[in-house]
């Protein structure tokens, strides 16, 4: 069919008219992302005893060997306990001084009801408790260089407190350039750091026992000729701890349940390279010096007592305070007095125990680790003064600072 030229003017026109009346779809909207949940950030772990809430608690019941024993440890501690600052919060040092007075004069017979009615017993945080043990081993060993032998070095004089170029104070050692630097590790001690220098304060015939007795602490040494040199801590190369024990089951070297210390060199003495360089991995290394007189000595400086020291978190536990343990281990339960540190004992109700030395020692030692709540003995009425000396301190608005003029 054929248009005429007005009429197709007429239709086009009509066409464009549609075209600029229809509506022009637009795309759906995209929908709205639904709000990724946001898990707030963790507060960070307590400090100190105070910051982690400490509880009184009904006294527990104790034998009269556990108050015995505990009360000759705790006379010990007073002379330090009073002159003391308490890094935990929990007491000041006067606060010990009427119980260290009273404790000089009592008869064994009185031991137990000393403990049980002239102390605050205090949980602090939720008070679940976790012990392991230690003790004082006994490895053969020599004053002077033998075949075979490996050296026990004493704290070397390079070794010093300095700030590190990441702001950092701790210990190390200051290079040739004058720089802070870490101290040696356990690897660059074993092979040859410290060599021909002079440090050597004796010789380990076995260097998996040499190993443990860095963790124990102290030891004695059997010389050749029968005679015995005790030595203890005297430093540590500010270099991080690692327990081997915790590496070996991570790697599924060991099966849980199977990390006693006796399972431990039991696998190191089978698979001794692959035993050296999993000790290698610990780069903390442990300095000595010879003790010669009571000891071995705790972190108090004081003697501490098989089957009544125990090693604690200064920033948890006051040093020199009794400890009473609930746990699954009965060997462990009972009353304790902190004597000494660790350098994996750390947190609140972390506790190692101390066993003293032989055969007996080493094997309850060595399989301990017990689950269970921990109570602290403190002077009484202490825990209230601590939280109002804590809420002072909090509510307490700091003073600007007021220029002075210069001269």
């Amino acid at each position: 069919m054929r248009f005429s030229s007005s009429g197709l003017a007429a239709l086009l026109a009509l066409s464009l008219a549609a075209c600029v009346s229809r509506p022009v779809p637009q795309p759906a909207p995209l929908p709205t992302p639904a709000p990724v949940p946001t898990t707030p950030p963790a507060p960070p772990p307590p400090k100190r005893a105070i910051e982690a809430g400490a509880f009184l608690a009904a006294p527990r019941t104790l034998t009269d060997e556990q108050a015995i024993r505990g009360l000759e440890a705790f006379k010990l501690s007073c002379p330090a306990l009073i002159r003391r600052s308490d890094g935990s919060g929990l007491t000041l040092a006067a606060d010990w001084q009427p119980l260290c007075a009273e404790a000089t004069s009592l008869l064994p017979t009185q031991a137990r009801s000393f403990f049980e009615q002239r102390f605050d017993w205090v949980q602090v945080a939720d008070g679940k408790a976790f012990a392991t043990g230690y003790y004082e081993p006994e490895l053969a060993g020599s004053r002077t260089p033998l075949p075979g032998y490996v050296p026990i070095y004493r704290t070397p004089t390079d070794l010093v407190r300095c700030t590190k170029a990441d702001g950092t104070t701790g210990r190390g050692r200051v290079d040739e350039t004058g720089a802070c630097v870490l101290y040696y590790s356990r690897p660059e001690i074993e092979d040859g750091a410290l060599a021909n220098k002079g440090l050597e304060l004796a010789w380990a015939a076995d260097p998996i026992e040499l190993f443990f007795l860095q963790i124990q602490g102290s030891g004695r040494l059997r010389q050749p000729d029968g005679t015995e040199m005790r030595i203890g801590y005297a430093e540590q190369n500010g270099r991080e701890y690692k327990a081997i024990g915790r590496i070996m089951r991570e790697r599924g070297i060991l099966q849980p349940g199977g990390t006693s210390m006796q399972d431990i060199v039991a696998w190191l003495r089978a698979n001794p390279e692959a035993g050296r360089l999993i000790m290698r991995e610990n780069l903390s290394y442990v300095f000595f010096r010879e003790l010669t007189g009571p000891g071995p000595l705790g972190a108090m400086n004081v003697p501490v007592t098989g089957r009544a020291t125990v090693a604690a978190d200064p920033l948890f536990v006051p040093l020199g305070a009794p400890v009473f343990l609930t746990t699954d281990r009965v060997e462990a339960q009972g009353l304790w007095v902190a004597q000494d540190t660790g350098g994996a004992i750390k947190g609140s109700n972390r506790f190692d125990t101390f066993w003293g030395h032989g055969a007996e020692a080493t094997r309850i030692a060595g399989g301990m680790a017990a689950k269970g709540s921990a109570l602290l003995l403190l002077p009484r009425g202490s825990l209230a003064a601590a939280k109002a000396r804590a809420a002072l301190a909090a509510t307490a608005v700091p003073q600007p600072t007021v220029a002075q003029p210069q001269p």
